[in-house]
């Protein structure tokens, strides 16, 4: 279709057509304060393999005010749906287009903040998958790179930062020019301008003779909290790693890290300008598990440098090329270098990052890893737990497979293969049978063009005194949900197997063997003859991806002492399985909580701690039986705060029972507690009531009516920040009124004037568990609201609202019933479809776990 949609074959068609050459960009963000748009100026100059043939270029904008090809000047009528049209091409080819372009509130494009601290404005850039043309006009596809030169006008005074090294600024009035040097040959989706009076700390990383600029920016309200050595560090490792690693030297010029406000995602890989969501900026006490993401995210990006950057997808198909590629690396080069901080990453990579892809594998809407990418809208959806984590897990076992220096060799002669071009999965695949001598092409079929997850469950019978007489591995391959894309599959799984006994108290690894599953059963003769150990635990030292589950036996040993053993990572796989048991309705939900009580107060991860709180508490809230819910939330309530009296003064463990405590408060002592802790009237010794949990702090308040405006009006007037906004919206949707409620969707769903953070924040309030019955007439409305979202929003505000507002806590037939009936009748388009019958999936999920539950109660 045509428009701001893009499709695959459209594409093709254009690349064969064309070859750019480069770009000349210029910006006047001079009257960033006061207008909303600003003028841009593109010309582009591009050869054509058929002269006199047609194509066109893309552009988002209000107006176009010129279009000049080849010297002659083209009606703008030329200009529609998001397109130029440009005909009777030449062999070579130079087009001018001037337009207005319009500044964003969305993280879309071109963003505008106004930081209520200074009143200043800040201005960044997000493009990818196809938002440059909201700037410039762009062949918008990965394939079809050049080279960029930007020049910016912009008020004196501000940072104008972008792919290439920042220019001294010339010009005596009141705006002042930046002419930056042309980049390299890149993709349009990770050029980038930021502009503003940003405050930078600067650097460099030196080995030997090389010399990279490293440069960190954010806004000045934001510097005194700047841990900019800490970051540094971080970005001194890996470049470390991966430049010994890749055997090819960082590509670019210099490397800008940018906090800047109201981002969408994580980070984004600009070239040589990456730019972070500026939560990343701690304004307040966080857990290490905080610090290690933010790490994470430091070398995710840094290693999209080369990945994604000096070697780009052909086309979205390939998508998890880039970000499964990175989100290996960003744990390899966590945990190996010496003397790292976070030597366990691989369990937080278990705990979180599986459990998000396990999750995702598990949805209606799940697909192959390398999936198929027809057009725009699809890649749009498809930032998803597959493309990242099952990736990177399946890179993971790859790495088993041929061998961690065959895999680096591999890559080497990839990166210089194609050093800025473009690749397929194949390029990669060939580079790495070339180095391991393995033939990949099975392997490749098996785990990358088939969708689903695997469960391996150990078969184990014993003789009268306990001695192991058979031990198989079972694996299956449940049926995809209705409407899945690709086919499920048994697939070969490298994994390990590990034996643990209960010594001292601990429980302790005794035995490891290592071998292949393949098929529907694999018998492992190793350990027959060997006397039974407490605890089989399967994928040992997670190599595979696949769903694990325990044997009886082991599953009652880790029942009482899943806390005891001693590493971090086989406490994780205990965790995460039991955790995916709970989804699956193999545990009910308040055995799970009796699982959490026993382990919690002997997990010593950080990282772990905080996920299983967030676990137990949406178990309760959703996959409890109803009969019992609130039952199940007064003993956690009160476990949090005994566990919450007993940490440690000032550790991260009290930090984050506070938390946990803060999220489901509910006796009015438990209430008291917080209201006292917030007003000053009550101490926990090492306990700062900071700015961030002060606001977690009255947002249960407020949610459970034991504040109001008044209380949120005097905590934001102590914070008045953009982060205090929207703490304050978050406050505002939470009140447990009807009007509240009203307010709080008419904000988001009938008005479109707010911010993309403030959106969610009002969604995060709108949507609390405890009030369920004034969030029933929202059913009917939100599916009445939802064409008219899709049709007039953009994308990420669309799409937050679509899953931030679908009836998740109304779990019951209706809502099912509901939504197939707006499915079958509304023939939404399908990425719209796709979030809808994800959503829908979780409440399906829910009825069969309070099910389960509920026949819990009566064993």
């Amino acid at each position: 279709m045509p428009g701001t949609n893009l499709t695959r074959e459209e594409a093709r068609t254009r690349a064969a057509l064309l070859h750019v050459d480069a770009y000349d960009i210029e910006l006047d963000l001079s009257s960033a304060r006061d207008l909303e748009t600003f003028r841009s100026t593109t010309t582009v100059r591009f050869t054509a393999t058929e002269p006199g043939a047609a194509t066109f270029i893309d552009l988002v904008a209000p107006t176009v005010h010129e279009i000049v090809l080849n010297g002659r000047q083209v009606d703008v009528s030329a200009f529609a749906d998001s397109r130029i049209a440009l005909t009777d091409l030449a062999a070579e080819n130079e087009l001018r287009v001037v337009a207005d372009c319009a500044y964003t509130n969305t993280g879309e494009g071109l963003h505008r903040f106004t930081d209520p601290v200074d009143g200043e404005t800040y201005l960044y850039s997000q493009f990818e998958v196809p938002d440059a043309r909201r700037v410039f006009a762009s062949f918008e596809q990965p394939n079809l790179k050049a080279a960029f030169t930007f020049t910016v006008h912009a008020p004196r005074g501000w940072v104008v930062v972008s792919n290439s090294p920042t220019p001294e600024p010339v010009g005596d009035g009141e705006s002042q020019t930046w002419s930056f040097a042309p980049t390299g040959r890149i993709s349009s989706y990770i050029t980038a301008i930021i502009a503003g009076p940003y405050t930078g700390v600067f650097d460099s990383y030196t080995d030997g003779d090389q010399v990279v600029p490293l440069g960190i920016y954010c806004r000045p309200s934001l510097k005194e909290y700047l841990d900019a050595e800490a970051v540094f560090d971080v970005t001194r490792q890996g470049f470390r790693y991966f430049q010994e690693k890749f055997d090819v030297p960082y590509p670019f010029e210099k490397y800008d890290q940018l906090f800047v406000p109201e981002f969408n995602a994580g980070a984004m890989e600009n070239a040589g300008a990456v730019t972070f969501r500026d939560q990343y900026v701690f304004r307040s006490k966080v857990t290490d598990a905080s610090y290690e993401m933010r790490a994470t995210t430091i070398l995710h990006e840094l290693a999209h440098m080369w990945f994604g950057n000096l070697v780009t997808m052909e086309w979205w198909n390939d998508l998890w090329l880039n970000e499964s590629f990175a989100t290996y690396a960003e744990i390899v080069s966590l945990v190996e270098p010496a003397g790292t901080k976070w030597p366990n990453g691989w369990t937080t990579f278990a705990n979180q990052m599986k459990t998000w892809a396990y999750r995702q594998d598990q949805l209606p809407s799940t697909h192959p890893i390398m999936a198929e990418i027809n057009d725009l809208e699809d890649v749009m959806v498809n930032f998803d737990g597959i493309t990242y984590a099952k990736g990177a897990s399946v890179l993971k076992q790859l790495v088993a497979y041929v061998g961690q220096d065959a895999f680096f060799k591999g890559v080497q002669a990839y990166f210089k293969r194609h050093a800025w071009g473009n690749t397929t999965l194949a390029d990669l695949l060939g580079a790495l049978e070339e180095t391991s001598g393995r033939d990949l092409k099975a392997w490749s079929t098996a785990w990358l063009e088939t969708a689903g997850i695997n469960v391996l469950r150990p078969e184990i019978e014993v003789d009268a005194d306990g001695v192991i007489t058979s031990f198989a591995v079972r694996q299956e391959a449940p049926a995809l949900p209705e409407g899945a894309r690709g086919s499920a599959a048994l697939r070969p799984h490298r994994i390990a197997i590990g034996s643990y006994e209960l010594t001292d108290g601990a429980l302790v690894r005794t035995d490891r063997i290592e071998l292949d599953v393949d098929g529907e059963l694999t018998s492992v003769p190793e350990l027959v003859g060997r006397p039974r150990p407490a605890v089989v635990l399967l994928n040992d030292d997670d190599l595979s991806y696949a769903k694990l589950r325990l044997d009886p036996v082991s599953l009652t040993a880790v029942t009482a002492h899943l806390g005891d053993f001693t590493e971090s990572l086989p406490r994780a796989l205990v965790w995460s399985a039991a955790w995916d048991m709970t989804r699956d309705g193999e545990l009910a939900t308040r055995d799970y909580l009796e699982l959490a009580v026993a382990g919690l107060p002997k997990e010593t991860d950080i990282g772990v701690v905080q996920s299983v709180h967030r676990q137990v508490k949406l178990a309760l809230e959703v996959y409890a039986d109803p009969a019992w819910r609130e039952s199940g939330l007064a003993r956690w309530a009160a476990v949090a705060e005994e566990r919450l009296r007993a940490a440690e003064a000032g550790s991260d463990h009290q930090l984050a029972w506070a938390k946990a405590l803060a999220a489901v408060a509910r006796s009015p002592e438990q209430l008291d507690l917080l209201a006292g802790l917030l007003d000053g009237t009550a101490e926990l010794a090492g306990l700062a009531v900071d700015t961030d949990l002060r606001w977690d702090l009255l947002t249960r308040l407020v949610a459970t009516g034991r504040a109001g405006d008044a209380a949120i009006d005097a905590e934001l007037a102590r914070d008045n920040t953009a982060a205090g906004q929207e703490k304050a919206a978050t406050c505002r949707a939470a009140r447990p009124t009807a009007e509240a409620k009203a307010e709080a969707w008419a904000s988001v769903v009938d008005s479109d004037t707010l911010t993309n953070y403030v959106q969610d924040a009002v969604i995060s309030g709108f949507n609390v568990a405890d009030q369920r019955e004034l969030l029933t007439p929202y059913v009917a409305k939100y599916f009445e609201s939802l064409a008219s979202v899709w049709e007039t929003r953009s994308h990420e505000i669309a799409q937050q609202i679509i899953i931030g507002l679908y009836p998740t806590l109304q779990i019951s037939q209706a809502t099912l019933d509901a939504t197939d009936a707006w499915l079958a009748g509304a023939d939404p388009a399908p990425a719209l479809a796709r979030l809808v019958v994800e959503s829908r999936s979780g409440v399906e999920r829910a009825l069969k776990a309070q099910a389960a539950d509920a026949a819990a109660a009566n064993r």
